[in-house]
C-alpha cells in the first residue's frame, strides 16, 4: 500500500480509533457471534460455499506458505494462496486418503476455500490468520486440550505437501509451493436466530462467502459484490443504487484497497453528501482500525494528510 494515498487522505479527515479485535472477530461480534473458543468462520462460510455443514465441526484450513526465519518459522502473506483447482483437488485427494482413518475430511468450496471437517468438536482453540502474519507461528499453533494431536496433524500436512505434484507444478511456473495449511475459525453452524438480531446496517455487498453467510443468518439484503475489472464504475452505479438504505456495509478486496479509484469515488460521494457518513474498518493484523468521516469533516483543511505507516500500528 503507497504512503501517500487516497485512502490516507481520507483518514486524515476522519475520527480514527482502534479495536483490539482483527477485523473478522470483530464482524463476527457485530453480528453477535461468540468466541466458544473460536469464532464459528468456517462452518458460515462453508455453508455459503456449496458444501452440506449439517451438524458437524468445520474449520478452515487455509493452504499457506511458512518461511523459515532465524530460528522459526513465520506465516506468510497472502492468506489464503491462491490455488488452480485442479492442484487443490490433487492435494485434497491425498490429505483425504492420508487422514480418513483420523476422522478428517478436508473439503473444497465452489469459491476455492479450503475446510476440513470432523464429527466431533475438537478441544482445541485456533487463531486467526491475521494475529500471526508474519510473526513467529508458534505462538498461535492451536492451544487446548488436543493441541498436541493437532499440532502432529499439521506437520504430517506438510510432509505430505512436500515433493507434491502440484506444488512441483506450482514451482515451475513461479508460484510459491504450499507448505503447510492454516487452520483457523472452528464451530458448528450457529442455530437459526427466531428473531432478526440488531446489526448495524440493512444491505450487505460483498462477494466473499463469510460475508453472504452472515448477511444471511442475520436477515440482510445481500448484493454481490463490486466488479474490479471496473471498479470506479461499478462502486459509483452501487452506491447510487443503495442510496435509499440507510446503512451499507461493502466489503473491499484486496484489489480495490489497492486501487486508488476506490477511495477517490468515496471521497466523491462524501462531497455530494450521497453518504452522509461513511465508516471504514481496515484489517491492522490483530487489531482493526476504525475511521468515520462525515461530509463535513472534509472541510477541516488543519488536519494533515500522514502517510499509511502512521496508522497501521
Amino acid at each position: 500500500m503507497p504512503q501517500t494515498s487516497m485512502l490516507a487522505h481520507l483518514l486524515s479527515k476522519a475520527d480514527v480509533s482502534y479495536v483490539d479485535l482483527p477485523l473478522e472477530a470483530l464482524v463476527c461480534e457485530q453480528h453477535h457471534l461468540s468466541s466458544v473458543p473460536d469464532y464459528p468462520i468456517a462452518a458460515i462460510a462453508a455453508s455459503e460455499d456449496g458444501l452440506d455443514v449439517g451438524s458437524a465441526y468445520w474449520l478452515r484450513a487455509d493452504p499457506v506458505h511458512l518461511v523459515l526465519q532465524r530460528d522459526s518459522f513465520s506465516l506468510s502473506e497472502p492468506c489464503p494462496l491462491p490455488v488452480l483447482r485442479e492442484h487443490a483437488e490433487a492435494i485434497m485427494a491425498s490429505l483425504n486418503q492420508h487422514f480418513e482413518q483420523d476422522g478428517l475430511k478436508f473439503c473444497l468450496g465452489d469459491s476455492g476455500a479450503w475446510y476440513v471437517c470432523l464429527a466431533q468438536p475438537p478441544q482445541i482453540k485456533t487463531a486467526l490468520p491475521a494475529m500471526a502474519m508474519g510473526k513467529n507461528i508458534a505462538h498461535y499453533m492451536p492451544q487446548g486440550v488436543e493441541a498436541g494431536h493437532w499440532v502432529a496433524y499439521l506437520n504430517e500436512v506438510q510432509m505430505l505437501l512436500h515433493g507434491h505434484a502440484a506444488n512441483v507444478a506450482r514451482e515451475l511456473v513461479g508460484d510459491v509451493v504450499i507448505n503447510s495449511v492454516w487452520l483457523s475459525g472452528g464451530g458448528v453452524m450457529p442455530a437459526p436466530q427466531t428473531t432478526k438480531p440488531a446489526v448495524a446496517f440493512d444491505c450487505m455487498i460483498g462477494s466473499h462467502v463469510f460475508y453472504q453467510g452472515l448477511a444471511r443468518r442475520s436477515g440482510v439484503v445481500c448484493q454481490p459484490g463490486v466488479a474490479y475489472q471496473k471498479v470506479s464504475l461499478s462502486l459509483q452505479d452501487t452506491i447510487s443504487q443503495f442510496t435509499k438504505q440507510s446503512n451499507v456495509r461493502l466489503q473491499l478486496t484486496q484489489e480495490m484497497l489497492l486501487e486508488e479509484s476506490t477511495f477517490q469515488v468515496l471521497l466523491n460521494a462524501l462531497k455530494t453528501k450521497k453518504i452522509s457518513q461513511l465508516v471504514i474498518h481496515l484489517a491492522c493484523y490483530e487489531q482493526t482500525l476504525v475511521a468515520k468521516i462525515n461530509p463535513i469533516d472534509l472541510y477541516k483543511f488543519w488536519r494533515k494528510s500522514k502517510p499509511m505507516s502512521a496508522y497501521l500500528l
